[in-house]
């Protein structure tokens, strides 16, 4: 590897080990603290939100160390990738690709990057190279890759219990349509409703002795005044020869 090369990938392992400790310091010191960092991992489904905060403590600003120092970088960056998957998978997936989204186009890169570091291994500006550790080539990308999923996986299996949507309501047991709209039984039946019989009756109603004046009542005839006397108008009395 040429002085440049080892320049590069310096530039590479520090940049990306300071971003890891960056967000690991984030989820312990930052927002929420620990506590909001334990109720987002327990949002996603995984149970034990505290400890899940911790361990993502411990492993960011773990992983992050290692690579700034470059020391044992196939695992450093193995814990990288193990990070990325998991909230690829569990927080960004759903948003779809786009990083504005909130998609998982960050955390992909960010793994990509590693899983390349571990290929490249950590350069000679590093612990591994003046310790004599050199795993690099294929095996340190199939360290970085194959550790990464296997941590992974162990964690889904063991703590990923996400809650099942709610079971629609079987039509039975649905809002029916005469539930939602009152039945036309319910509502003011014809026998409900005022019938001829409590409606006014005619045996209720003013007779018609009373609702007019009777005729016995009527005041008697004016008597006109003739020549021959005294008449009763309208009257018919016997004839007069």
């Amino acid at each position: 590897m040429t002085n440049a090369e080892a320049v590069a990938v310096l530039v590479v392992r520090v940049v990306l080990g300071v971003i890891m400790v960056a967000h690991g310091l984030n989820h312990w010191r930052g927002g929420g603290k620990i506590e909001g960092t334990a109720r987002w991992f327990g949002g996603l489904g995984l149970r034990h939100g505290t400890l899940q905060a911790w361990m993502s403590v411990v492993t960011e600003v773990g992983a992050g160390t290692l690579l700034v120092l470059g020391l044992f970088t196939p695992l450093a960056c193995a814990a990288v990738v193990s990070v990325m998957l998991v909230a690829g998978l569990l927080a960004h997936r759903p948003n779809g690709f786009f990083v504005f989204k909130d998609g998982y186009e960050y955390v992909l890169m960010l793994a990509a990057i590693c899983l390349a570091l571990g290929v490249l291994g950590p350069g000679r500006i590093s612990v591994d190279h003046a310790a004599g550790i050199d795993v690099t080539g294929w095996a340190g990308g199939g360290i970085a890759l194959g550790v990464a999923v296997v941590a992974t996986a162990g964690l889904l299996a063991t703590f990923w219990r996400p809650e099942r949507p709610e079971k629609a309501a079987p039509p039975e047991q649905a809002e029916r349509p005469e539930q939602a709209a009152e039945l036309p039984e319910q509502a003011a039946r014809p026998e409900q409703a005022a019938r001829p019989e409590q409606a006014a009756r005619p045996e209720e109603a003013a007779p018609p002795e009373q609702a007019a004046e009777r005729p016995e009542e009527v005041a008697p005839p004016e008597r006109a005044v003739t020549a021959d006397g005294p008449a009763v108008t309208g009257v018919a009395g016997p004839e007069t020869g």
